[in-house]
């Protein structure tokens, strides 16, 4: 399986390819795909609270808030398969050549921009994982009551996918060598993390008040 088909694969597929040796999918791929569940279930209560009369007074933003939460579902499963795509140039950098001084230095110029990648994407995942984040607030606040435990788990979700993500952003500082780099990007981490655990916190408290 390509990582350009694990969007059209079953959920069977992609377990099966994430369970084997394969390099590719790896944590990145699936903190992308934990923020789009996300990113779904923000959708579902926007779709749970449109045309009910008893909404009539959030029609507008729940059509708002749906519109964002298609867009960040998209993005996401496209993180999916960046993530994986990523993940496996770093594999491949990490097996060129290396025994002469030459393909040594050759090697580290390859695999250098490969980590920096394998940064990046992450990096997106965990804002794209922020934005669901704050979606789930208002859904919890003004979305169908009869729904509040599924914008409860949006937001769960939204947290795990930026933790998850961040923890593979850190696994490259390591091996990356451009320390401003390493330390603009775990910098911007810090300040997702951060933010994502108060959503967190506050969803879930509007969630369990109403349940």
């Amino acid at each position: 399986m390509s990582a350009s088909s694990y969007m059209d694969s079953s959920i069977q597929s992609y377990l099966d390819k994430l369970s084997s040796a394969s390099p590719e999918p790896g944590g990145g791929s699936v903190a992308a795909l934990v923020g789009a569940l996300g990113a779904a279930l923000v959708t579902m209560v926007t779709e749970l609270t449109l045309g009910k009369e008893k909404y009539a007074h959030v029609q507008a933003q729940m059509a708002e808030l749906r519109a964002q939460a298609e867009g960040l579902r998209s993005r996401l499963q496209e993180l999916v398969i960046q993530d994986a795509n990523a993940y496996g140039t770093v594999a491949i950098a990490m097996q060129l050549p290396h025994d002469s001084s030459a393909e040594e230095r050759a090697r580290e110029v390859v695999l250098q921009t490969a980590l920096k990648a394998a940064m990046e994407v992450p990096l997106q995942i965990a804002e794209a994982a922020l934005e669901v984040g704050r979606l789930s607030l208002p859904i919890a606040e003004q979305g169908n009551s009869n729904a509040v435990s599924d914008a409860g788990m949006a937001a769960i979700l939204a947290h795990a996918a930026a933790q998850s993500a961040a923890l593979n952003v850190k696994i490259n500082v390591s091996w990356c060598t451009d320390e401003e780099f390493n330390q603009s990007t775990w910098s911007r981490v810090e300040t997702i993390l951060e933010e994502v655990v108060t959503l967190q916190q506050q969803v879930l408290g509007i969630t369990y008040s109403k349940l």
